[in-house]
């Protein structure tokens, strides 16, 4: 029972689907049994996709076959039976055609000649050549006892061939190539051997020479990423094509840089290139000329580039310790850029200064460039370099464009700069040009330092004494703030370390801050003043005036305010002597618009100014100064127009309206300006009360008298200035009337001393004159508003 359980269940009949796939695979096997393979056959048919019965070519056809005939001719030189060929054909045909390899022939002896019992192979090299040694063959005779020991033979140099000794086979063959064919090809000759290479080096005399590389391009001139070199863009034939191609190679290379200043610095170096007179070529024999457009071209844009990737600060250069010191790549890199950016731009700066002192056809453009650079990156290095190459330009005793340019980008420099360092170094070269020129310079040049930033900025005076004082006290405020010593406490060795730490790390952070400090902003304010007043002095000692006066007594008047009072006294001994020197001796330029009047005018407002503000604490008698004013009237009446001071030339030019003569670039004031300028400085001084009354009435008089030929503006100015002078001092109005009235004295017109010249003895008969006779009815009606004062 159990048996029978355990019996495999008898299968049933096959099922359907299985008979189905073996009848399926037999009909396949014998429908394909007949058949032959297509690779087996030796070619196969190349299907057309046509019917047995060629269809007629249509007039479509016809016409793309007429269009696009030539295109399609490669089909009538196909190799249709090469293309037919199945791959068992080509195996067989390539089997029958195969190429057979001839054996090398070579002087050895075959393998299968000799036989172990036949004998040894020799060396053909004797044992006395081995010093006594042997070696034996497998003839039953043994070898030598150490066997670890080097045979001679094997320490002796490689035999030479004869072939190596001949001159026409001296030289070095290439490895040859194998063709698909099976043929073997050799290639060439890589290198000829003189007979002294072959000696040296089989004799290991010396070791081999090294192969001279071939001429290279460098990467600033070749061609690199898909642009031509920098000799074959200058060397096209065609003009215009040549400035067209440098143009897109130059906006190329300045695209990328400016997109990526630090990987950049190789294309920096080939846009440099594009600005020499002369490029030089590993690939060129001689240097290759420039285009002078290409030139002015890459030179502008070397400026556009430099003032967007300089970067804020100052490069300095590296110490010996920071050099051997371990810093990231990150650091490594940025040092590699800076000092190859500083090396481009310095070479860029020296091409800029040898085209302006070589004064050639780029001088203009370079002169600029020179200018932009110092106003737009004026912190970079190199800077003192650009200005003293302005100043050079500037030391010309002429002035053109471009000096009007130096003096502009002077005066924005002065204007922008907030720490006062830059212009302190401006100062000191001009001190220098000035000196080296013996002081014969375009006035124009000193002008610029009207515009420093001296008067709005410093708050302490400029000498060594205030500014102690003004340390010392800061000092006393901060030790009375710490407390006294004993009030302090005690600190340990540890912690005053840590707190001397501390300090070197608030210096070193106030060190990093934008903002200025005012204390040293103030030292170096100080130290230009003094440079400024040294060089003022210097022109004012000059024996002989000259043209640079006006300028210099602008400037001491505009500054005077700063220095100490005790330079006054001196100031004003200067300021004499050069105002009876103008009086004595011409000016060293005749041509120049600056009169002596004007020169001695300027001495007496410069004076006057000196003791303005705080100089009036002073009691300084400036009688002399106001008696070569009452003096010099006259001189100014007898001018046909005294609101203007010289002819019209080229060299000055005339503002309507303002009555400003700009001579060279520089805006002066008219004389019958700067009289009445002095005149008011004269009678609006507080220092020892109010002007006595016999200077006043002396005044008035003689201006009245030279109204009587001065233009309407100027009279009409005099008769105004009379009036205010009268009502200022009700002593005048004697003088408005001819009535009888008791005086001392005669009045005379001639006297030079308003003290002297009794001017109460006449009247102001003048004003009938004018009310009366002049041509001008502006005129008559302010002397008939002045003569009719007394009644109101």
């Amino acid at each position: 029972m159990a048996r029978s359980s355990m019996k495999r269940p008898n299968q049933g009949p096959q099922s359907s689907s299985k008979r189905q796939k073996v009848a399926a695979e037999t009909s396949k096997h014998l429908s394909t049994k007949g058949k032959e393979r297509a690779s087996n056959k030796p070619t196969i048919s190349i299907p057309t996709g046509l019917d047995d019965d060629d269809a007629p070519l249509s007039d479509q056809d016809f016409n793309l076959l007429e269009e696009y005939g030539e295109a399609v001719g490669f089909l009538d030189s196909l190799d249709y039976k090469g293309i037919a060929r199945s791959k068992k054909e080509t195996l067989r045909l390539h089997k029958i055609n195969k190429p057979i390899r001839q054996p090398v022939k070579d002087d050895l002896p075959d393998v299968s000649s000799h036989s172990e019992d036949e004998g040894d192979w020799s060396s053909n090299i004797g044992s006395d050549d081995f010093g006594g040694g042997s070696s034996q063959g497998s003839g039953g005779e043994e070898l030598s006892e150490d066997s670890n020991v080097e045979m001679p033979y094997e320490t002796a140099p490689r035999p030479r061939r004869p072939s190596w000794d001949e001159d026409s086979d001296n030289e070095v063959q290439r490895l040859p190539i194998k063709l698909p064919d099976g043929q073997v090809k050799n290639v060439g000759v890589k290198l000829r051997r003189s007979h002294e290479e072959s000696s040296e080096e089989c004799g290991n005399e010396e070791p081999a020479k090294e192969l001279t590389p071939e001429p290279r391009e460098d990467a600033t001139l070749g061609s690199r990423l898909g642009r031509r070199s920098v000799v074959d863009v200058v060397t096209t034939k065609s003009r215009k094509e040549r400035i067209h191609a440098a143009k897109e190679q130059i906006a190329g290379i300045c695209q990328e840089i400016v997109g990526d200043p630090e990987d950049s610095l190789p294309l920096l170096r080939r846009l440099h290139n594009f600005s020499l007179d002369t490029i030089t070529s590993p690939t060129q024999s001689q240097p290759v000329a420039n285009d002078q457009t290409i030139r002015k071209l890459a030179i502008l844009s070397q400026v556009a580039v430099f003032k967007d990737i300089i970067p804020g600060y100052r490069i300095r250069s590296l110490t010996d310790k920071e050099k051997l010191e371990k810093v990231g790549q990150a650091v490594v890199r940025l040092r590699e850029w800076e000092q190859g950016l500083i090396g481009v731009y310095q070479k860029f700066l020296q091409l800029l200064e040898s085209e302006i002192k070589g004064k050639t056809e780029l001088a203009d453009v370079s002169l600029k460039c020179m200018c932009t650079l110092l106003v737009e990156v004026t912190h970079f290095n190199f800077r003192t370099n650009i200005i003293s190459c302005i100043m050079g330009h500037l030391s010309r005793r002429g002035w053109d464009e471009g000096s009007e340019l130096c003096h502009n980008s002077l005066v924005e420099v002065f204007q922008e700069d907030t720490t006062g360092a830059v212009s302190l170094e401006v100062v000191r070269l001009l001190n220098r040009m000035m000196k080296e020129s013996k002081y014969r310079a375009n006035p124009n040049v000193l002008s610029c330092l009207l515009h420093l930033r001296l008067k709005t900025e410093m708050r302490v005076r400029a000498f060594k004494t205030s500014v102690e004082k003004q340390t010392i006290k800061i000092k006393s405020k901060e030790k009375r703030r710490k407390g006294t010593a004993a009030t302090q406490m005690h600190l340990s060795k540890k912690a005053k370390k840590v707190l001397k730490e501390k300090e070197t790390i608030r210096r070193e952070m106030k060190e990093a801050e934008v903002e200025v400090d005012k204390q040293e902003r103030n030292k170096t304010h100080t130290e230009t003043l003094k440079l400024v007043f040294v060089l003022y002095f210097q022109i004012l000692k000059n024996p002989r005036p000259t043209p640079l006066l006006p300028v210099v007594l602008q400037g001491i008047a505009k500054f005077s305010h700063l220095v100490s009072v005790d330079f006054f006294r001196d100031l004003l001994k200067a300021i004499k002597a050069v105002m009876t020197s103008v009086g004595s001796a011409d000016s060293e330029e005749p041509s120049s618009c600056i009169t002596p009047v004007y020169h001695r005018l300027l001495c007496i407002s410069t004076a006057f100014e000196l003791l303005s503000g705080q100089g009036e604490a002073l009691n300084v008698d400036l009688s002399d100064f106001v008696n070569h004013l009452y003096a010099i009237i006259p001189f100014i009446g007898t001018l046909s127009k005294a609101e203007d001071t010289c002819g019209d030339t080229h060299t000055n030019v005339r503002h309507a309206g303002t009555g400003k003569l700009t001579v060279s670039g520089t805006s002066w004031s008219s004389e019958a300006q700067m009289l009445f300028h002095t005149l008011h400085l004269i009678f609006s001084r507080n220092a020892g009360g109010a002007p006595p009354a016999w200077r006043a009435a002396a005044f008035a008089k003689r201006l009245l008298t030279a109204t009587l030929h001065w233009d309407p503006v100027t009279a009409i100015r005099a008769i105004e200035f009379v009036a205010g002078l009268v009502r200022r001092n009700p002593k005048l109005e004697a003088l408005l009337t001819t009535e009888d009235r008791s005086f001392d004295g005669m009045y005379q017109p001639e006297m030079d001393d308003p003290e002297l010249c009794h001017p109460f003895g006449t009247s102001f008969f003048e004003l009938a004159l004018l009310e009366k006779n002049h041509i001008d009815p502006g005129v008559r009606g302010a002397a008939r508003t002045l003569a009719g004062s007394l009644s109101r």
